[in-house]
């Protein structure tokens, strides 16, 4: 599941909004202290233009297998903090995605993004009162560096085409050992806005607010970003296994009959922390009590009657950047795989049946690929499988979207009965929301799902804070 990789993009936004106004700045970066990549931030006044580039290069395995993700992004802004362009991309294996947009003097942006091979232009309102880089830099000085004192920013998110709030508190000032030796740092601690997810981080800044260290929680881990020379920063990484680290053991094997059926599970955090993520659906039924959560899932069948979802929107049928279901390669696989359905339910399951036959290579190896990327070069694994048969749908007027979660399996990585990382598709049949799953063999009762999106794998905020801390207490039957 790459949205894992994509949650580290996400340091981008914060630590811009304490970004340094030294000239060139390199960083270390960490996972539960192992160094699995670097940040190298530069910020360059020309004129009444000032540019801020961060760059992040990381590097995780996925049971085994190396995968690479490096994510830039470039704000162009006036000195005193006024927005006038971004461009940000971020490329996972050899997938990459790209958006730029110019913002005009009546407050719109001409934005141009680019996902697998495909491009798409349009205009947006900039979001009133956010900032980019330099904008949020010039923010966070105003306010100093008193202990006690409280800032509230809109960062833009150029990936996501929308702003999110980054509340920071300053604290107290101490000495802070980093790789090049101790330096005395203000602490200042930031909770960003993220939907569904808030996110927890804690930045050391000297008295020019340059950042020497970074801290943030991430699925379980310690996430760690520190300043320190060139050839520290890009010393040679140590292996990090992501997918096994989000793996959850259930307490006993599930049969047959169970998955068929339904599960009633009881999960809590192991590491405590915010409240874990479940998305509410019709085949997912969210419940809270002193000791967790509750979760009552069942596969939907002709008698079971939705009560838990809104109807689609408009956008749930619609093209987007990564579901591009207008395509003409897309339309094409659509109906073919439909072949000779006669209602939308007959047609999920012939697509799913298509797609689980048309991707020929399962592996790990992809980044996070679009639809049109997996229409054109068919391999990857369950997040391709996801993509293409939400777009196959949308293509045929089926409103559709991508689940993001965890499936179990009898054994996976060499450990028994294990719920795994996970994404699946969901198609709006018969007046409610029913999951369908090309990459295993259906849909069952061994599907938790995390949250809902659009395949865009910046909306998949919610799942990542509970993955990697969610522990599976008890499974007994559905009743």
């Amino acid at each position: 599941m790459r949205r894992i990789l994509f949650a580290l993009a996400l340091l981008l936004p914060s630590l811009a909004a304490l970004a340094a106004p030294a000239d060139d700045t390199w960083m270390s970066v960490l996972l539960d202290g192992r160094k699995i990549g670097s940040m190298h931030t530069t910020h360059r006044v020309d004129g009444d233009r000032v540019t801020t580039t961060q760059t992040m290069t990381v590097g995780l395995d996925r049971a085994g297998i190396k995968v690479a993700l490096a994510s830039s992004e470039t704000d162009i802004e006036t000195r005193d903090g006024k927005p006038l362009a971004f461009e940000s991309s971020t490329t996972v294996s050899s997938i990459a995605s790209v958006v730029r947009g110019t913002v005009r003097a009546d407050g719109l942006v001409d934005v141009t993004s680019a996902v697998g091979g495909a491009t798409n232009t349009r205009t947006i309102a900039w979001p009133h009162g956010a900032l980019l880089a330099e904008g949020l830099r010039l923010a966070e000085a105003r306010g100093g560096l008193e202990p006690g004192t409280h800032f509230r920013n809109l960062a833009f998110q150029a990936e996501s085409l929308d702003a999110v709030a980054i509340d920071s508190t300053v604290g107290t000032r101490g000495s802070v050992g980093l790789p090049d030796g101790s330096r005395a740092l203000t602490k200042i601690e930031q909770v960003i806005d993220l939907p569904g997810a808030p996110a927890h981080s804690v930045a050391w800044v000297d008295a020019d607010l340059n950042v020497f260290k970074l801290t943030m929680p991430l699925m379980g881990y310690d996430l760690t970003m520190l300043a320190c020379s060139r050839a520290c920063a890009q010393a040679p990484n140590q292996g990090s296994d992501i997918l096994t680290h989000a793996m959850v053991r259930a307490p006993n094997a599930l049969t047959p009959d169970e998955l068929h059926h339904g599960l009633v599970l009881h999960v809590s955090s192991s590491t405590g922390g915010a409240p874990l993520q479940f998305a509410q659906t019709d085949e997912q039924h969210v419940g809270t009590n002193v000791d967790g959560v509750e979760l009552r899932i069942a596969p939907l069948n002709a008698d079971a009657k939705p009560d838990r979802e809104d109807k689609p929107t408009p956008a749930d049928s619609q093209p987007n950047d990564w579901l591009q279901s207008a395509a003409p390669e897309i339309v094409k696989l659509a109906h073919q795989g439909a072949g000779e359905a006669k209602t939308p339910q007959q047609t999920m399951q012939n697509l799913q049946e298509f797609v689980r036959h048309f991707i020929r290579t399962k592996d790990l190896t992809v980044g996070y690929a679009s639809a049109l990327e997996v229409a054109k070069n068919p391999e990857g694994d369950c997040t391709e499988h996801a993509v293409l048969l939400a777009a196959l749908g949308r293509a045929l007027g089926i409103p559709t979207r991508v689940v993001d979660g965890l499936a179990y399996t009898d054994n996976y990585a060499g450990t028994d009965h294990v719920f795994v990382p996970h994404a699946w598709t969901q198609a709006y049949v018969d007046g409610r929301w029913q999951s369908f799953d090309a990459a295993l063999p259906g849909f069952d009762a061994g599907h938790i799902a995390l949250s809902v999106g659009d395949g865009d794998p910046w909306r998949f905020f919610a799942g990542f804070d509970t993955l990697g801390r969610l522990r599976i207490d008890s499974v007994a039957p559905l009743r």
